[in-house]
Formats: C-alpha cells, sequence, structure tokens
C-alpha cells in the first residue's frame, strides 16, 4: 500500500482547518417516527461534524445523540458507501450482519460496502455515537427526510431509500 497522490500542490500549507466545540448546538433534532424502515426516537440530535460538501465527497462524519427512547434503523446495506460507528457514551445495539452486540464508549464497528449492519438504543439511556460514512454522501438529506416518511406513500418511500442508498432487508 501506498499513499494516495497528492492533491495539494503549494508549497507551504494554508490555513483551512475548522473547529467545532463539543458544546455547538446539533444541526438537526429529530421527532420521533417509525415506518417499514428505520425508527427515530424523539429528540436524537444529529451533529454535522463534516459532511461530503465540506470534505470534498471524501467522508461524512456525524456525532448523533439519541434519547433513552428506543430507536434506530432495521436491518440494511448501503451500495455506494461503507459505515463506521464509533460509540462515545451510554449503551448501544449494533448488527455486524452475524449477531448484536452491546456496544459501549470506545467500541467501534466498520461495515464495508454491501455489508448487512443495524443498530438501535434500546438501553433506556442515552447513547452517543460518531458515524462515518466514506466516501461521502448527502447524509444530511436522509437524516432530515427519514422523519417525513410516515407521510410519504409507499412508492415515495422507496424512491426515498433507493436515494439515499439504504436498502432494508
Amino acid at each position: 500500500m501506498s499513499y494516495p497522490d497528492p492533491r495539494y500542490f503549494g508549497e507551504h500549507g494554508e490555513t483551512s482547518a475548522t473547529f467545532r466545540p463539543a458544546t455547538a448546538a446539533p444541526d438537526f433534532v429529530s421527532k420521533p417516527v417509525t415506518t417499514d424502515g428505520p425508527t427515530v426516537s424523539q429528540g436524537t440530535a444529529y451533529h454535522y461534524l463534516s459532511t461530503t460538501v465540506s470534505t470534498g465527497g471524501e467522508y461524512g462524519l456525524y456525532r448523533v445523540d439519541m434519547g433513552p427512547e428506543p430507536g434506530g434503523p432495521s436491518t440494511h446495506f448501503h451500495k455506494s458507501m461503507s459505515e463506521s460507528f464509533f460509540i462515545l457514551s451510554g449503551t448501544m445495539r449494533l448488527f455486524d450482519g452475524r449477531r448484536w452486540i452491546n456496544a459501549t464508549s470506545g467500541d467501534y464497528l466498520y461495515v464495508p460496502v454491501g455489508g448487512l449492519h443495524a443498530f438501535r438504543n434500546e438501553s433506556g439511556e442515552p447513547a452517543s455515537m460518531l458515524m462515518l460514512f466514506a466516501p461521502g454522501a448527502p447524509r444530511e438529506e436522509y437524516f432530515e427526510g427519514v422523519t417525513e416518511l410516515g407521510g410519504l406513500s409507499e412508492e415515495e418511500r422507496a424512491e426515498f431509500f433507493l436515494r439515499h442508498d439504504s436498502f432494508f432487508v
């Protein structure tokens, strides 16, 4: 393995980093929804740390703070991106395609493209995790749109999931 080809050709570097304090308000807080696909618990807060726009499509990194209510998507896979989970606090149930795991602070799950996975907070306590998608995709549209699925027809829901590379099994 070698490093990727250079993409920056300057001689002295540039001031271009961004900082976001842990105390920053969430970018989106969901309302409760239950459909044939994911269930999002009330008060799930999404922090858009690095979006596909801000990283030039390299990846998307999100902090997801779930309330104590049960919630999370059922088993699914993605055809165009991998997904990783890093548990910051609480207990999150992670499905790795074979088994459900009670993941706690410091636990990590990598799901390659096409890998079956799911996650749920069933602990009755708040839980927080980082979710990384690579390459980047407009997941903000997914997080914000999934709460509106209850008002969509079956065909509209199917189109939504297809557009957002989410295939539920």
